[in-house]
């Protein structure tokens, strides 16, 4: 599976972006999705996740309310809408795919396929 990002740009604070991340297709059916994000001179962090079917998604608490994941299956398109954008958001956003959700939201992540990053700047 072959990840593709786009999106990132540079934005005022409370502003808003919307990243998309186009999957190629997989000979083993949809997967689950996710964002992580990192920061300059920071780890990698999750920032959201959502299921094959987009019965269920997962946020951590510093972006709940803020940004809402969603995908397009017809598309194979997995978009992240981020609203009220902050400084503290600044960073090179990743999309995953992988075919067990614990991989994605687990402690400790291992998604098993990547995408090329897009770099976010919240800045006024």
């Amino acid at each position: 599976v072959q990840l593709q990002a786009s999106g990132g740009g540079q934005v005022q604070p409370g502003g808003s972006l919307r990243l998309s991340c186009v999957a190629s297709r997989s000979n083993d059916g949809f997967k689950d999705m996710g964002w992580f994000r990192q920061a300059p001179g920071k780890e990698r962090e999750f920032v959201a996740a959502i299921t094959s079917s987009s019965g269920r998604t997962s946020y951590p608490d510093s972006v709940k309310g803020r940004f809402t994941i969603s995908r397009d299956n017809a598309k194979n398109t997995v978009y992240l809408q981020m609203n009220s954008l902050k400084p503290e958001d600044t960073a090179v956003y990743y999309c995953a795919a992988d075919g067990v959700w614990s991989d994605l939201v687990a402690a400790t992540p291992s998604p098993d396929y990547w995408g090329k990053g897009t770099l976010v700047t919240v800045s006024s």
